[in-house]
């Protein structure tokens, strides 16, 4: 074989290995991308989520996981969007993401867009300026998003059992992290999100019922009071379809209250206590817990970095819930 030959068979193995274990590259997004095609459509989709959050104050919370939970699973391309199908069962109707509710305002904001710029806007574009919108009208920062996201055709139920578990410790999640190219720092201003929203019984039992055989079944970092308020509304037999509990005090308003919560024992998740475990993330925790400005700061930066995670979506969809 000639050494021309050699040199191409290494570049390709090359090649090869950095496809299968580099992290996800960024798309080249742009703040401007719509500003000739379709320059209202910040102001469109703002008013929809708006309008959804008069209704419904659940709706921030459920955009913003949603927007994670895409772009955490074949990048940011709105494929957990899309509809099950006879022959496919989704992203949306996988176990980890069974909880996720609020596509409807997806459908709503994208249809308004349609009706002013018909096939301009992704999907998945629309997902995460609604995301920004539902973080900013519940008091937390504004940010330009950049644009010029694509639609992905593949969504499967499967590929959510990567998702980092509520009950993940710290190496789990700093694996899941760094596997779409975010860092510890990342870890630590995403996972104030959980400013927003509510837990169910079952993402939290772990650490309340038969916590590593614990004399009383408790997890010892938690403080005893809210320990004990958790118990009261998830027993150990609990049968309430929808019980469960606030992220934390203030969980309609995105401010930092998760990480005073957090500080003072008084976490929801494993995967929430697991950021006291780290010395990098501790720092952070408390730095972010003293001041609402540093972690706005470092949430829009993170959040501007996540969700510009490449998906490789190819289309433009007419309707997000299924491929054109």
């Amino acid at each position: 074989m000639s050494s021309r030959n050699n040199l191409v068979l290494v570049l390709s193995f090359i090649l090869w290995t950095l496809q299968i274990s580099s992290p996800p590259m960024c798309l080249a997004l742009s703040v401007n991308y719509y500003d000739h095609t379709c320059p209202t459509v910040d102001f469109v989709i703002s008013n929809v989520v708006k309008k959804a959050m008069a209704n419904d104050n659940t709706v921030p919370a459920a955009l913003l996981r949603m927007h994670f939970h895409d772009c955490f699973i074949r990048g940011c391309d709105g494929s957990v969007l899309l509809n099950s199908t006879s022959k496919n069962q989704a992203e949306k109707d996988g176990p980890a993401n069974i909880s996720l509710h609020a596509f409807y305002v997806i459908d709503l904001a994208k249809k308004a867009i349609e009706a002013i710029c018909p096939g301009v806007v992704s999907c998945a574009d629309v997902l995460a300026l609604a995301a920004r919108d539902a973080v900013h009208l519940s008091g937390g920062p504004n940010w330009n998003v950049p644009k010029g996201r694509k639609d992905g055709r593949i969504s499967k139920a499967v590929d959510t059992r990567q998702l980092p578990a509520p009950t993940a410790n710290i190496s789990q999640l700093q694996q899941s992290f760094s596997q779409r190219g975010l860092s510890m720092d990342d870890l630590v201003a995403l996972s104030g999100g959980h400013t927003l929203g509510f837990a169910h019984c079952s993402s939290f039992q772990n650490r309340i019922h038969n916590f590593n055989r614990h004399p009383n079944g408790v997890d010892p970092s938690m403080e005893p009071t809210f320990a004990a308020s958790l118990t009261s509304v998830c027993p150990a037999h609990n049968k309430v379809k929808n019980a469960g509990s606030t992220l934390d005090p203030t969980s309609t308003a995105f401010d930092n209250a998760y990480y005073k919560a957090l500080v003072q024992g008084k976490s929801i998740f494993t995967s929430d206590r697991a950021l006291l475990t780290n010395t990098r993330t501790k720092g952070l925790v408390a730095k972010f817990a003293s001041s609402q400005g540093e972690f706005e700061k470092a949430f829009v930066e993170s959040m501007i970095k996540m969700s510009s995670i490449s998906g490789g979506g190819q289309e433009v969809r007419l309707d997000c819930r299924v491929v054109n």
